[in-house]
């Protein structure tokens, strides 16, 4: 916890910096004006918790100095599919990853198997909230996913539909299926470089109809700007479109 503090700290120093040189300076959008503030004090009893008395207060440090907030609200509820978008860059997680310990939310993702074979590495994995799946069987890792779901347990599953930090045409749809096929909502949340916000905006009850659903989800990401605009997906690119 003691080097993870002076990591975050030392980050602060330069990705002010680095976020200093980036395409994404400009005006708030007027979606970022209506949005109050989140924090910790505001998450409900039933929302999944890290449990973290110090690393809330190092990430509020580090968001602070780097210009960086969270904004929004997180509905009291203990299990959710958790959208994050746009994921263009690497440089993402230097913000994101300490805005959900700044809430004290956990949002577990999922990372291959064999990254929990070794094991200094897998404590640290659990640490930050990754789930362990077997991807060499696409079929096998939807079901395994929603049987996670259907524990019971508290489950904020975090997934990025558009599956590469490059340009994609289309969204994978296995988050949608996955909703759906547990039963809990899309929580959609977007990184705004623009306005240096991390943004849980209003769930998504699927309907189980992906095509009368899906545009609902877009919708709620017109005008987000990524750290790499150009490689934004062509769906988030045609919402705006339709905007102008």
């Amino acid at each position: 916890m003691v080097l993870y503090g002076y990591l975050l700290l030392y980050g602060a120093v330069m990705t002010s910096k680095l976020f200093n040189r980036s395409n994404a300076a400009g005006s708030k959008s007027a979606r970022s004006k209506i949005l109050p503030a989140l924090s910790k004090k505001q998450l409900g009893n039933l929302v999944p918790r890290r449990g973290n008395k110090f690393a809330p207060i190092i990430a509020s440090a580090f968001l602070k100095a780097t210009g960086w907030r969270t904004v929004g609200e997180i509905p009291d509820i203990s299990q959710a599919v958790v959208l994050a978008l746009p994921h263009t860059s690497n440089v993402d997680g230097v913000y994101a990853i300490p805005s959900l310990f700044a809430l004290d939310l956990k949002i577990s993702i999922m990372g291959k198997h064999t990254l929990f074979k070794v094991p200094v590495l897998a404590q640290l994995l659990h640490w930050i909230g990754m789930v362990p799946i077997d991807r060499r069987n696409k079929g096998s890792v939807l079901q395994a996913s929603i049987d996670k779901f259907k524990t019971g347990e508290p489950l904020f599953l975090g997934l990025s539909p558009e599956g590469t930090r490059q340009y994609t045409k289309d969204w994978k749809s296995g988050f949608y299926y996955l909703a759906v096929g547990a039963g809990v909502p899309i929580l959609p949340v977007a990184m705004d470089y623009n306005t240096k916000e991390i943004r849980f905006m209003p769930l998504v009850h699927p309907t189980g109809d992906i095509e009368a659903d899906l545009p609902k989800i877009y919708a709620q990401y017109q005008g987000v700007i990524p750290r790499h605009p150009e490689r934004l997906s062509q769906p988030l690119q045609d919402v705006n479109k339709s905007a102008d």
